[in-house]
């Protein structure tokens, strides 16, 4: 259904003579977010995976309008008409990547520490410290690619251009590990005890999908990173956690590979 209504969108925008590249960013927008939401469904239960998409999407909208219209989070900035239609201040296209992104990060970091893409703890402690691990994973993408929508696709104009960052204020980064580890705490917090668990199957084949995406950014960034320091800078901060996650997932295999 999100596949379908994205489309819809997209054949509007398109009808309305939207430029070649916000047509190409909306429908990998699109797709991803989309690919995610069934992915969670099959890990999640589609319940949970509504969950985690209300929360990721609501929280990275809430987030984004505030720093666009009053500085908070990130710093003060403003979007462009590069990534399309908005609602209010954000362009549509945001909060669904904040739901990919954290999604992404959440399987990864459960590898990481668990070797399973479903944690097995039910404190509060482990559900933070997930938390903050995966909300790590998703700063690091955003390392490179905040200075790519910033100065090469001009997707919005920062206030301040002058950061400690390649131009990019570290107030940026700061606020996408805020954000993102609120997202996930919220999440993980909610769906605490044995019913959050696997309700379908879900097999180690399923898992490549979040990798797949985390390691197709990283690639991206590798060949297209703006600045140049950033094709270097990337295989490191994002290659060390895929690798890592790569390895769990390989363990999980070993050892059956199939959450049910």
């Amino acid at each position: 259904m999100s596949f379908a209504l994205g489309v819809s969108l997209l054949l509007v925008m398109a009808a309305n003579g939207a430029p070649a590249t916000t047509l190409a960013i909306g429908a990998a927008s699109v797709v991803m977010f989309a690919a995610c939401w069934a992915n969670a469904a099959r890990l999640l239960g589609s319940a949970s995976a509504l969950r985690f998409v209300v929360i990721a999407v609501g929280a990275g909208w809430f987030a984004e309008q505030m720093g666009s219209t009053h500085g908070w989070f990130f710093g003060e900035y403003d979007y462009t008409d590069v990534l399309g239609p908005r609602v209010g201040n954000v362009p549509f296209v945001i909060p669904l990547m904040w739901f990919a992104l954290t999604y992404t990060g959440f399987v990864m970091a459960n590898l990481i520490v668990w070797h399973a893409p479903l944690d097995r703890a039910q404190g509060v402690g482990p559900a933070v410290l997930l938390s903050f691990l995966a909300a790590m994973i998703v700063t690091a993408f955003d390392l490179g690619a905040d200075p790519y929508f910033v100065f090469v696709l001009k997707a919005w104009i920062m206030v301040k251009t002058d950061g400690a960052w390649f131009g990019e204020t570290v107030q940026g980064f700061l606020g996408w590990m805020f954000v993102a580890f609120v997202i996930m705490a919220a999440f993980r917090l909610s769906t605490r005890g044995p019913a959050a668990r696997v309700p379908g199957t879900f097999t180690a084949r399923h898992a490549l999908l979040p990798l797949g995406i985390y390691a197709s950014g990283m690639v991206f960034q590798m060949i297209y990173g703006h600045p140049v320091e950033i094709r270097s800078i990337a295989p490191f901060a994002m290659g060390i956690p895929l690798v890592c996650a790569w390895a769990g997932l390989q363990r999980w295999h070993a050892t059956g590979g199939v959450a049910a």
